[in-house]
């Protein structure tokens, strides 16, 4: 009987654990889709949906760049019309109160691949942190 017991109450845990990474892993996926709204169809206004206030956007063009990804994201957007444009997200992992989300936004001629950081703030999750490189349409990963 005290086997039946434990057996469902690690069962009870595991299974409600699940449902909550479940949860989670949906709400990464909105947070992430108001991101790339904004960036297929240049709506800044999704990047205040997207990002904490204080989020930061780090690259490497000529040398190193940081600046606040809100700002920066707004202005991009705002520079031209929307182009066509794939998105993928190619992953997603989750630590808690972590997660971290690997996409790709392919244009005609190239990528850019972005390595976000997220944290659920509040209980809401929030980019905190965007890394990205880009890559020509005709290298391979």
């Amino acid at each position: 009987m005290k086997k039946i017991v434990f057996q469902l109450i690690v069962t009870t845990v595991f299974m409600t654990q699940v449902h909550a990474q479940n949860n989670d892993l949906q709400l990464i996926e909105k947070t992430i889709d108001q991101y790339l709204n904004g960036m297929t169809t240049h709506h800044a206004a999704s990047f205040k949906e997207a990002f904490h206030p204080n989020a930061t956007m780090k690259w490497i063009e000529k040398k190193y760049e940081e600046v606040n990804a809100i700002e920066a994201l707004s202005a991009y957007v705002t520079s031209d019309d929307p182009v066509q444009t794939k998105t993928y997200i190619k992953a997603i992992n989750i630590a808690g109160v972590a997660a971290s989300a690997q996409l790709e936004l392919e244009y005609e001629t190239f990528s850019f691949i972005d390595f976000m950081h997220l944290l659920k703030i509040d209980g809401e999750w929030k980019i905190v942190s965007k890394t990205y490189s880009t890559r020509p349409k005709n290298q391979k990963e």
